[in-house]
């Protein structure tokens, strides 16, 4: 039988058969709800709005339009209405980001039951604080941008940079989340460094130090612990790991506090697919690390650490 006929014969019935009850729904649903009124970490019945995670994605856009004005809008931007353009623009931001750190605020002070905190004063607070940032974010921005110039010859110039590198995006945004984490704020870096290791699997915790002329080669699978100390001038290549040692199962509440990850001082550069782990860990200033070394103690300054070079195995017709 063809195929026109098995579909003539057979597919004539209801696609929901008769006698179907949906009488077990009710009672998934009690149970489901008896969960999350339990209070559990996992639930968020309260009555304050949590911060919007689409509404964070936005910020950083609009942020990424107020650093880089010119660049990610259709408008076309003169010295004479480029005042007005940046005016706008940090006027709605102001506005939006205050909103979105009162609710983070709001929820945390219910999630862990504080006390009032004025989060509606503190949110604009913060806010202003924040904008009064944005130049030296900028200023430290234009610092990693140098530095991609004259560490990668492949990069033709600076837009090329701005539009096309995901290293520059995953810092720009930790610079952004980082100075949220210096204000006190409270879940929204941790949504926005998930954006940026979203779009560039570049992996930034916003709690790390991370000073100028930061340059991040390629880019995919970098981890960068949040106890991590980084040094001005520091070049680091896809894959590079700055983690953690293993830690025992009660390590969320005893360690949260301490330095688990490395310190990588000044003008140091780390190649491909490195691991270098632990708190005491220092890599030392001028200091190269070559490609796959896994350390987990310290290198002193002006030192090369590399693997010895492996031995190469030829199968098939030799030439010649």
């Amino acid at each position: 039988m063809g195929k026109e006929e098995w579909v003539a014969g057979n597919c004539n019935s209801e696609l929901r058969p008769e006698g179907i009850r949906m009488n077990r729904i009710p009672g998934v649903v009690k149970e489901l709800c008896d969960m999350f009124r339990s209070g559990g970490r996992t639930s968020h019945i309260e009555p304050v709005p949590i911060p919007s995670k689409d509404g964070i994605v936005e910020l950083v856009l609009q942020l990424q339009q107020v650093l880089f004005p010119g660049y990610f809008t259709d408008m076309i931007l003169t010295p004479e209405n480029l005042e007005y353009y940046l005016g706008q623009k940090l006027s709605v931001l102001y506005e939006r980001l205050a909103q979105q750190v009162g609710s983070a605020i709001r929820h945390d002070c219910f999630r862990h039951n504080q006390s009032c905190s004025n989060c509606g004063d503190r949110s604009y607070g913060i806010a202003e604080a924040f904008i009064e940032s944005l130049p030296g974010i900028r200023e430290r921005l234009e610092s990693d941008i140098e530095a991609t110039l004259v560490g990668d010859p492949a990069a033709a110039n600076a837009d090329e940079v701005i539009f096309s590198y995901p290293g520059l995006f995953a810092t720009m945004v930790y610079r952004i989340a980082h100075r949220l984490v210096e204000l006190e704020v409270p879940i929204i870096p941790r949504i926005m460094s998930e954006y940026a290791y979203h779009r560039t699997t570049i992996d930034i915790n916003p709690e790390a130090n991370i000073g100028a002329s930061f340059f991040i080669d390629h880019g995919a699978g970098v981890v960068v612990g949040a106890t991590t100390d980084i040094g001005a001038r520091v070049r680091i290549y896809q894959g590079v790991t700055l983690g953690a040692l293993s830690l025992p199962r009660d390590a969320g509440e005893k360690l949260r506090h301490t330095k688990r990850h490395p310190t990588i001082e000044g003008d140091v550069i780390i190649y491909a697919n490195a691991t270098i782990l632990g708190g005491e860990t220092v890599i030392g200033a001028r200091s190269i690390i070559g490609g796959n070394v896994w350390l987990t103690q310290s290198v002193g300054p002006d030192t090369k650490v590399l693997l010895k070079q492996p031995e190469l195995v030829y199968l098939g017709k030799k030439e010649g």
